[in-house]
C-alpha cells in the first residue's frame, strides 16, 4: 500500500481526534454538555451534523451497490429519503427544538416523552430507551461493517496480526478511533467531527463519480449510456422492472426520518428557533449534492466496469475499488477517509445516544438518582463503550451487508418512532397510553415482519419492506388507544 494513503489517513484519524480533545475542554462538564452540546449548534454544524450521521456507510457503499446491481430504479431510496429529510426538517425540527425545551428542557428523546405525558413517564422512558438500544446496536453494526470492508478490500494483507482477518481489523480500527473521540468529547466532539466528515464525503461523491465518467477509460455519458443499453436496458430505466410494491418500499425509507433518534437529537440541540430554517437549507443543500454522487457513482461505476470488463464480486465495494484503480495515492487515502469519515460519523452519533438513554433511562432511573453531573458523564463514557462492544459483535460476520443491516435499524427506528414523534408535537389529544401502545406495535411489527420473512416475499408477490405496516400500525395504534383513554391532565395546548 502507497505511502500516501497511510499518510491522508492518519491526517484524518488525528485530526478526528484532535477535534475530541478540543470538545472535551470546552464542552463536557455536565450531562447536558455531554449530551446535547448544551443547545449551542449553529445552523451549519447542525445541519451537516445532522446530514453526516444520518447517511453512513450506506451512502458511499449501500446505495452505490443497489444502483450498480439494480440500475436507476433503486435510486427511489434516495428520492423518498431526500423528500422524508425535507419533511423532518419542516415538521419536526422547529417544534421538537422550542418544546424539548418546554418540557423540562430535555436533553434525550426518552426524556421528552416522559416531560410530554407525566403519568406514563416510566413505562414510557423505560420502554423507548430499550427500543432505542436494541436498534442502535444493529444500525451501528452496519457502520463496523462498512469500516470492515474498507480494510479487507484495501489492506489486505498489509497488517499481520496472527490469525485476524482484515475484515475483523478494520471492525477494530474503526470502532476504536470512534470510541476515543466519542468518549472523550460527547456530543459536541461528535457534532464538529460530522460537519468536517460531512464536507469531506460531499466533496468524495463529486469528485468520484467525475472521474469515473471522464477519466481514462470513462468514455463520457454517451459511451457510458451505449455500455449499459447493451448490456441490460433496464439499468437506465427508473421505472422498467419495478413494480409498484417495489417502488412503495423503496420511496417510503423516508418515513424513517421522523423516528431517527441520533438525526431529529440534532434539531434539539439547534442554538435559536430562529436557526432552523438556515440550518434546513444547508442540510438539504448537503443532502442534495451527495445523493447525486451516490446515484452517479453507482451507474456510472457500472458502465465503467462492464467497459473495463472488471468482475466485482461484492457491489458495495465499487466506491473502494475504484479509490485504489483511479487516483493517486494521495487522493485514494483521502477518498478512503471519506468513506471512514461516513461511517465514523454515524456510528459515533449513535453510540452517544443509545449510551444518554442508559444513561439518563436507567442509570439515573433506577440506580442512582442522585447522581452527580460528574458521575453521569463517567457512566456516560462507560455505556458508549458497552454498546460499541455489542455492535461488534454483530458486525463480526463479513458476509453482512451493510444496506440490509441499515434497513432493518431504519425500520425499527421509523415505526417505533416517527408516527409518536410526529403526534406528540402536532395532535394535542395524544396520551401517554397511546404512546407506549404506538412504540410496542411499531417496534413488534417491524420486528415479526422481518422474522416472517415478509420484506423479502409477501403472499406469493414481492416482498414488502417493514416500514410500511410498521408505521401505519403505529399511527393506528396510537390514535386509537389515546381517543379510548384519558389520561387526566395530560392533554395540553401545542403551539403549532
Amino acid at each position: 500500500m502507497a505511502i500516501g494513503v497511510w499518510i491522508s489517513l492518519l491526517a484524518y484519524f488525528a485530526l478526528m481526534i484532535w477535534i475530541g480533545v478540543y470538545a472535551m475542554r470546552t464542552s463536557t462538564s455536565t450531562s447536558e454538555d455531554y449530551v446535547l452540546g448544551g443547545r449551542t449548534l449553529s445552523p451549519k454544524v447542525a445541519a451537516l451534523s445532522a446530514g453526516a450521521s444520518d447517511m453512513s456507510g450506506w451512502l458511499l457503499l449501500g446505495l452505490p451497490g443497489a444502483i450498480f446491481d439494480n440500475g436507476l430504479g433503486a435510486a427511489w431510496i434516495g428520492i423518498g429519503l431526500f423528500a422524508g429529510a425535507f419533511l423532518n426538517w419542516i415538521l419536526v425540527a422547529p417544534r421538537l427544538r422550542e418544546q424539548t425545551a418546554h418540557y423540562g428542557n430535555a436533553i434525550t428523546i426518552p426524556a421528552f416523552l416522559a416531560n410530554r405525558f407525566p403519568t406514563r413517564a416510566m413505562s414510557l422512558r423505560t420502554v423507548s430507551a430499550i427500543v432505542i438500544v436494541i436498534f442502535f446496536a444493529v444500525y451501528t453494526a452496519s457502520g463496523l461493517v462498512a469500516g470492515g470492508k474498507l480494510f479487507e478490500n484495501a489492506f489486505a494483507g498489509i497488517i499481520n496480526i496472527g490469525s485476524m482477518s482484515d475484515y475483523a481489523l478494520g471492525i477494530i480500527i474503526t470502532l476504536a478511533v470512534v470510541l476515543l473521540y466519542t468518549v472523550v468529547g460527547g456530543f459536541m466532539a461528535v457534532s464538529m467531527t460530522d460537519f468536517v466528515q460531512g464536507c469531506i464525503m460531499m466533496l468524495a461523491l463529486v469528485i468520484m463519480p467525475a472521474v469515473v465518467l471522464f477519466g481514462e477509460g470513462g468514455g463520457g455519458f454517451s459511451q457510458a449510456s451505449q455500455t449499459l443499453n447493451s448490456f441490460d436496458p433496464t439499468l437506465l430505466s427508473w421505472t422498467d422492472g419495478l413494480t409498484f410494491i417495489g417502488w412503495l418500499s423503496a420511496v417510503t425509507w423516508g418515513l424513517g426520518y421522523f423516528g431517527q433518534p441520533h438525526i431529529i437529537v440534532r434539531f434539539m440541540a439547534i442554538r435559536h428557533l430562529k436557526d432552523v430554517p438556515t440550518a434546513r437549507n444547508i442540510g438539504m443543500g448537503w443532502m442534495a449534492v451527495s445523493m447525486i454522487g451516490a446515484i452517479s457513482l453507482g451507474i456510472f461505476g457500472r458502465a465503467y466496469a462492464l467497459r473495463n470488463g472488471m468482475e466485482i464480486q461484492d457491489a458495495e465495494t465499487i466506491f473502494i475499488i475504484l479509490a485504489d484503480l483511479l487516483f493517486h495515492p494521495l487522493v485514494t487515502g483521502f477518498l478512503y477517509a471519506a468513506l471512514l469519515a461516513a461511517v465514523m460519523s454515524t456510528i459515533s452519533s449513535q453510540l452517544l445516544v443509545a449510551s444518554s438513554s442508559l444513561t439518563e433511562d436507567f442509570y439515573r432511573l433506577f440506580l442512582n438518582k442522585q447522581a452527580s453531573e460528574k458521575q453521569t458523564v463517567t457512566v456516560g463514557r462507560i455505556s458508549v463503550v458497552l454498546v460499541g462492544l455489542v455492535a461488534a459483535l454483530i458486525a463480526s460476520d463479513p458476509n453482512s451487508q451493510v444496506l440490509g443491516l441499515v434497513s432493518n435499524a431504519w425500520a425499527g427506528f421509523g415505526a417505533a418512532f416517527g408516527p409518536l414523534i410526529l403526534l406528540s408535537l402536532m395532535w394535542s389529544r395524544t396520551n401517554g397510553a397511546g404512546a407506549i401502545a404506538g412504540m410496542i406495535v411499531g417496534a413488534a411489527t417491524v420486528m415479526i415482519w422481518i422474522s416472517l420473512g415478509w420484506s423479502s416475499a409477501f403472499l406469493g408477490g414481492p416482498g414488502i419492506y417493514e416500514i410500511i405496516p410498521g408505521f401505519i400500525a403505529s399511527f393506528i395504534a396510537i390514535m386509537v388507544v389515546s381517543a379510548m383513554t384519558a389520561d387526566a391532565g395530560e392533554y395540553q395546548h401545542i403551539e403549532r
